[in-house]
């Protein structure tokens, strides 16, 4: 120790005057962290508390050095300035960190505030960065600033045309005006996506329907409607009724041992999709097929015809699979879809009439239709005919999507789709309209919230407006066709506008499980606008998830579900039992729809609150809310339903055991991710992010593997078209109890082993890692 101090004493140029001495005491309570700092030259009773008294005997008398404070107030400065550059680098750090923010460009899960100097050396005020929007905040604020004023003039810029048919003058000019509001309203990007596609118009005349009689030509009609896709072709034969032309009604008829081939068949509108009926009918052997509004469904209508298309499928059916950009080369191939018939659209009026002249078989009461005098065919002896004479033109045609998108602050490659149809045939008020005055409504209010009320999405939100959609979603199709191998990565909800408002009394739902549990806690939270008081909820019920539609083939949001395997929903407002009577017709005009329900524009602002909502949970949240564990429960209910079928499949040398091993391993997957997300650390974007995709895919994950998107596009085995979906399964198995030998083993095998290993890939998908996926079967 002396030698050490000789050495100080050396560099301050003296004798030092003080040591230092340390001293650990231990605490009562055990903890020995206690360091005690004196200075031995002021500590004058040293030897008393312990010091050895030779260090007293070596120690020099103290003595006062006015260098030492020099050093010392050196020293001090220096302290100083470090800490200053310190505290300065900090400074910058974190305020890059807050500009990245605040343009978009980089992450933000916390944005801390600033505290700095100005260059005069003042200190300046504390600037906060951008608050955090906590969930009830952000509903509030979305249900505060939807306004009935601006979705009523939003509606109303249809007034005055009598068509909005898609790729013609009309489509375009409401095309511009979708680009230039949401270029208004100042969505971080704003895009056109054109098609180029083929559709079918009317010809230079009216089709035309005659009813032969005694070598006598009648006039029955010649309506200025027509179907699109329909063959271009003069056909003759019987007519036969076959009711709403289900499958069902069809069975009757063959009960009745009425033959149905080379017939013209009738069918009232209703229940299943144009296209659908088309298709039975064909199966049957038609020759041709007409559709009316039947009376008792869509009432003051007797003089009407409606539009519609005969294309079972979506998209262009001249590229099935296959994008309709301009530089595609269209291959030779039509969509199986097309119906190879002649088919047209008719009044009640007409129908009654041609009910008329028929003399067979009256009627089954439920048949009727609200039409006097109805008949299932003529009788075995008459000569009577109809004949169909349909000579629709096919036209190319440049169709436009207008896109706008709101950037996600976080995961911009993440996005939710809200997207309305554009075009109608008609004026379009409930078929279009409302829909795309929804979507305006919420691309400005959701754009205000971001750019004035410092709500920053984590995910993207895309507005859509499509056209053509009155050909079969063609311009929605077009665009997933086009962008396939990156959509179903990356959208994971469409949320479809449609004919959001048709009635008041009752709501119809289509959803994928996936939303169910969102779409119920939304309902919970918006009220019902044909009440005092309540929610949505109240008016669908607890056991609402029982009643949820199926998506049929003119639904925008099917092919999204069926084709690319993107979770979707679809609502919207209607009267149970009293039908909105001018939906694809010309008189579908605001007047007709505002004498439907006297709520018209509360409900349109109803509609975009739950649109919106659902749209703006799944960019807020950390984690999707998707609820996955939906779909172990629709698979235990599918296996409830075909268990009983297990001796038959036993007696045929086959066994349905694997398939429910397969269902087994969804549950114990879906079991594991839960576990997963519970364990997880919340707060690592990476861990989410990875989380969050395994969730995303499970849509994607039930689209057969085994099929070609060109040859089954639907490929969904809950939503989709065709043998390999599980309904498919399930009546071929009610099929072996109606008639055995009826039944394909082989297709039935194939049914089975497409069924048990699409969802046993679901179930692997899920789990994540190949090393944890349970390979028992």
């Amino acid at each position: 120790m002396d030698h050490a101090r000789a050495a100080i004493s050396n560099l301050f140029g003296g004798e030092p005057t003080s040591y230092t001495r340390f001293s650990i005491a231990r605490q009562m309570d055990g903890d020995n962290s206690h360091v005690e700092m004196k200075l031995a030259a002021d500590d004058e009773e040293g030897g008393e508390i312990g010091r050895p008294e030779h260090l007293h005997a070596t120690m020099p008398p103290p003595r006062r050095n006015g260098k030492n404070l020099c050093f010392i107030v050196m020293a001090a400065v220096l302290l100083l300035l470090i800490g200053f550059l310190i505290g300065y680098l900090s400074y910058r750090g974190r305020m890059q960190r807050v500009n990245r923010c605040l343009d978009g460009s980089g992450n933000c899960e916390m944005t801390p505030t600033a505290s700095y100097f100005s260059d005069d050396g003042t200190e300046e005020e504390e600037v906060p960065g951008p608050r955090i929007l906590y969930w009830p905040e952000l509903r509030n604020m979305l249900s505060s600033k939807l306004s009935v004023t601006r979705l009523e003039a939003n509606l109303r810029q249809r007034e005055g045309e009598s068509s909005f048919e898609a790729g013609k003058f009309e489509d375009e000019s409401t095309a511009s005006y979708m680009h230039d509001q949401f270029t208004s309203f100042r969505l971080d990007d704003v895009w056109n996506d054109e098609h180029y596609i083929r559709l079918q118009d009317k010809g230079s005349g009216n089709n035309q329907v005659f009813i032969i009689e005694g070598g006598t030509e009648e006039l029955l009609e010649s309506p200025g409607a027509y179907v699109a896709y329909s063959k271009s072709d003069t056909v003759i034969g019987k007519p036969i009724y076959v009711n709403y032309g289900r499958k069902e009604d069809f069975q009757q008829i063959r009960n009745m041992h009425v033959p149905m081939n080379g017939t013209i068949i009738i069918f009232r509108a209703g229940k299943i999709t144009l296209a659908e009926k088309v298709a039975n009918a064909r199966e049957e052997g038609a020759v041709g097929a007409l559709m009316y509004l039947g009376p008792s469904d869509y009432k003051n209508t007797d003089l009407l015809v409606p539009f519609g298309h005969a294309h079972l499928g979506t998209g262009d059916p001249f590229t099935p699979g296959f994008p309709s950009f301009n530089h595609t080369q269209f291959p030779p191939v039509e969509s199986s879809g097309l119906p190879r018939i002649p088919v047209q659209t008719i009044s009640s009026q007409a129908a009654a009439t041609l009910f008329r002249k028929m003399d067979g078989e009256k009627c089954l009461p439920e048949w009727t239709s609200g039409i006097m005098g109805c008949k299932v065919t003529v009788s075995s002896s008459s000569k009577m005919t109809v004949k169909l004479a349909v000579n629709n033109i096919m036209v190319d045609r440049k169709i436009l999507n207008i896109f706008g998108v709101i950037k996600g602050f976080e995961e911009p490659d993440r996005y939710v789709v809200l997207g309305a149809q554009r075009d109608s045939w008609g004026p379009g008020a409930a078929k279009a309209g409302v829909g795309t005055a929804i979507l305006l409504e919420l691309a400005h209010v959701i754009s205000d919230m971001v750019k004035n009320d410092d709500y920053k999405p984590r995910r993207s939100i895309i507005f859509a407006s499509w056209s053509a959609g009155e050909y079969g979603a063609v311009g929605a199709t077009e665009w997933l066709e086009g962008y396939a191998t990156t959509l179903h990565a990356k959208a994971f909800t469409y949320i479809n506008l449609d004919t959001a408002v048709l009635g008041s009394t009752h709501m119809k739902i289509s959803a994928s499980p996936l939303l169910y549990s969102l779409l119920e806690a939304t309902m919970k939270r918006v009220k019902d606008p044909t009440v005092d008081s309540g929610s949505l909820y109240r008016k669908v019920g607890s056991d609402w998830v029982k009643r949820v539609v199926p998506l049929d083939l003119d639904n925008a949001a099917f092919p999204f579900l069926a084709y690319s395997g993107i979770p979707v929903v679809s609502f919207g407002f209607y009267d149970e039992g009293d039908e909105y009577s001018f939906l694809g017709t010309t008189q579908d005009t605001l007047a007709n729809l505002k004498l439907k329900t006297d709520k018209l524009y509360p409900l349109m602002r109803t509609a975009a609150e739950v649109a919106g909502q659902i749209a703006l949970r799944l960019t807020h949240d950390h984690e999707l809310f998707l609820d996955f564990d939906r779909y172990s429960e629709e698979l235990l209910s599918f296996q409830e339903k075909i268990l009983p079928f297990d001796s038959e499949v036993k007696a045929l040398g086959l066994t349905l055991k694997w398939l429910f091993y397969a269902r087994g391993d969804f549950q114990r997957a879906a079991d594991a991710l839960r576990r997963d997300i519970t364990n997880s650390d919340r707060e690592n974007r990476i861990v989410r992010r990875a989380l969050n995709d395994r969730m995303m895919k499970v849509e994607y994950d039930f689209l057969s593997p085994y099929l070609s998107p060109k040859d089954a596009p639907f490929r969904h085995i809950f939503f989709g078209k065709g043998s390999h979906t599980l309904q498919s399964l399930l009546e071929n198995l009610q099929q072996l109890g109606v008639n055995k030998d009826s039944v394909d083993v082989n297709k039935l095998k194939e049914q089975l082993a497409l069924a048990t290993w699409t969802i046993k890939g679901a179930a692997n998908a899920l789990v994540g890692d190949i090393w944890n996926t349970d390979n028992e079967i």
